[in-house]
């Protein structure tokens, strides 16, 4: 049993609390990782604020790069020493979904069966089964997938979660490619990986839409050819996308922000026959009301992205070759590097928009 320093949501919408936390050595398939760096990620908000569930107290983190510890009995995988991104998703290779060709939806992904806890013994929930805002975390082996260790973690780790969603959601579930037109609504991290994919996969023109111009000129960095602000009173999102898209509408609308009002955009900003793909993690109270004859007539897909449908051990070591080939700048997604202590911190600026990566470096 190794005891280290947390960061945990304890009740719904206060503050975190960086504190004493307790992981066991790692049983039958489960690796324990030392984790070098960690993003904070909306994700780890809106488990703060109860959005998720509400199984509190949550050990908090999970967009994390670090080196393997020990592993358990029956590990083949990963060995001490070896240089890991943490995956949310561990396919289980048996589900149905396995079982007929695609572990990216896997309906019954691994994680770690014991159970990290507070001093007290308290059972702590790890976010999305990783809880890596603590320097030892303890996972199902499957979630730890070995990467080239030269890439540094604070940039590394955060494919584990919004740079892979975002990539995963342009080329993987919107099947981008050569000569297409894109619109990508919200451009924070999720966003802005989606805009880096579309251009490597040989967009033709690649629209940012946002309400704030710190965002849109970052999307530009990875490879944005037009932007749109949506905060201008005169713009409307819909036809400005079609004005850059010959009067048509994008091959593929990205929504990365996962309110009505953006997925509507994106509904109706679509080229005929176009795919919508829903990356933005909605509220469960949220809803939407289309006419059903543009559902129909429209034709096209409309489809959500469950971390980008990727496969980690196939994807993750893919887009660590890119970020050392120069191709993806994993480095331009982080703003700043703080310590454990500042995530209550990072939150604030994350939600004024401030940041597109804080990452804790331990």
């Amino acid at each position: 049993m190794h005891e280290v320093k947390g960061v945990i949501a304890g009740a719904k919408g206060a503050a975190v609390e960086t504190v004493t936390i307790r992981v066991p050595d790692p049983g039958p398939g489960e690796a324990l990782v030392r984790v070098k760096a960690c993003g904070v990620c909306h994700t780890d908000l809106h488990y703060r604020e109860g959005a998720i569930n509400d199984e509190f107290p949550f050990l908090l983190g999970h967009e994390a790069a670090g080196v393997v510890e020990a592993v358990g009995d029956g590990v083949t995988n990963v060995a001490p020493g070896d240089y890991v991104v943490i995956a949310w998703r561990a396919p289980c290779g048996t589900c149905r979904s396995c079982r007929r060709g695609r572990p990216w939806y896997c309906f019954d992904s691994a994680n770690a069966t014991q159970p990290m806890t507070l001093s007290d013994g308290t059972r702590l929930s790890p976010a999305l089964g990783i809880g890596a805002f603590a320097e030892l975390t303890l996972v199902a082996a499957g979630q730890a997938v070995k990467v080239d260790p030269a890439a540094r973690p604070e940039a590394a780790g955060l494919i584990g979660c919004g740079v892979m969603a975002g990539f995963g959601a342009a080329v993987n579930t919107g099947g981008v490619s050569r000569g297409d037109s894109v619109a990508v609504i919200g451009c924070g991290g999720v966003g802005c990986a989606a805009i880096a994919a579309s251009v490597l996969a040989g967009a033709r023109v690649v629209i940012a839409v946002d309400v704030d111009a710190r965002k849109l000129e970052g999307a530009q960095r990875f490879g944005a050819t037009h932007v749109i602000d949506a905060s201008a009173r005169d713009v409307d999102v819909v036809e400005a996308i079609k004005a850059l898209t010959d009067g048509n509408g994008a091959d593929v609308v990205i929504e990365a922000v996962g309110r009505p009002e953006t997925y509507r955009q994106a509904f109706f900003a679509r080229d005929l026959a176009g795919t919508l793909v829903q990356v933005g993690v909605p509220d469960p109270a949220m809803t939407i009301e289309l006419p059903m004859i543009e559902l129909f007539g429209r034709g096209g897909a409309l489809k959500s992205s469950w971390y980008g449908d990727c496969l980690p051990s196939r994807d993750f070591p893919m887009l660590i070759d890119l970020y050392l080939q120069g191709r993806l700048d994993l480095d331009a997604f982080v703003t700043e590097t703080i310590p454990l202590s500042g995530v209550e911190a990072a939150f604030t600026r994350m939600q004024q928009g401030e940041v597109l990566r804080s990452v804790v470096v331990f």
